[in-house]
């Protein structure tokens, strides 16, 4: 099914659990992007989440979703919260086909789930895009064994979607070092605390590449971030968390065969900013139309 326009596709930082308690600037930032996304009206979302990993792709084909609190040691009302949105068997099974096609080594077989609900990595964001659980929600594993390049690839294969009426999103955390979310006297505060300066060093360059790449269509330096960007280990001693991202960029960028004509121009925006607990950077990116020449995402931020 062709979409009248290109939907955009989506790298969001879901923050700590917290968020759906005390949102914060963040979550106001996400409540006004979804009265966007309902306004154009996709017909499914597909998630792909730090918190679904895998050792291979896997698609999951539930005809009703519910919200699986995957977390502990929280307040008692974050384990109320319930996403009971459908499920799309027949998008999973489109998911399959596309990314089986593309035969991206090491994500050659797409496995299927019927039992798997959404992590929070997917019902808290859509909480806020779509809070009457009414739109599809398709889940992709992430496997977080296959790099960058890989995954941006990953991206491509899933770029069609966006043209079918689908909204891609990658779900993860700009940057995501748990450990000095815990400062010598206990849990940082999550809004308000100050930012350790190697986030900012790190997520600068990031934004840096992001715009060199989807402005040139190379992603050679930005795939190579664990080696070139700085405290890039220290950002993200693993990187599950920005996978993600790089699936988003994928898709953003869009099939190998070239973009359809007619399509909106490209253009990227940073629409949340904060930095959480002083460490976890909640930078999140919306991409629209598809190919290079995207226009900046640093100065939409400034």
């Amino acid at each position: 099914m062709k979409a009248a326009i290109m939907l955009p596709a989506i790298y969001i930082s879901h923050g700590s659990p917290m968020l759906a308690l005390e949102p914060g600037s963040s979550g106001a930032a996400f409540d006004a992007l979804g009265q966007v996304l309902r306004a154009r009206k996709p017909r499914a979302v597909l998630v792909v989440s730090a918190h679904w990993i895998y050792s291979t792709l896997v698609v999951g084909t539930r005809e009703r979703q519910e919200a699986w609190h995957d977390f502990g040691g929280f307040p008692r009302a974050l384990y109320e919260l319930r996403y009971d949105a459908p499920g799309s068997p027949a998008l999973a099974a489109r998911v399959k086909a596309l990314v089986e096609a593309a035969q991206v080594p090491g994500a050659a077989v797409v496995l299927q789930d019927d039992e798997r609900p959404l992590d929070h990595g997917a019902w808290m964001p859509m909480r806020h895009f779509f809070p009457d659980a009414d739109v599809p929600v398709v889940q992709l594993a992430l496997n977080p064994y296959l790099p960058p390049a890989a995954q941006i690839e990953i991206g491509r294969a899933l770029a069609p979607l966006r043209d079918e009426g689908v909204l891609v999103l990658g779900s993860g955390s700009f940057t995501h070092n748990l450990q000095e979310v815990f400062g010598a006297g206990g849990r940082r505060e999550q809004h308000g605390s100050p930012v350790e300066p190697y986030v900012e060093a790190f997520r600068g360059w990031m934004i840096q590449a992001l715009d060199d790449a989807l402005a040139t269509g190379d992603t050679t330096r930005i795939a190579d971030y664990r080696a070139q960007a700085p405290y890039a280990r220290r950002a993200h001693p693993a990187d599950e968390h920005l996978l993600p991202f790089f699936v988003a960029l994928g898709a953003a960028l869009g099939p190998h065969e070239g973009v359809p004509a007619g399509q909106a121009p490209a253009g990227v925006a940073r629409v949340a900013d904060e930095v959480t607990y002083g460490v976890l950077a909640m930078d999140t990116f919306v991409f629209e139309g598809a190919g290079t020449h995207h226009a900046p995402a640093w100065s939409e931020a400034a």
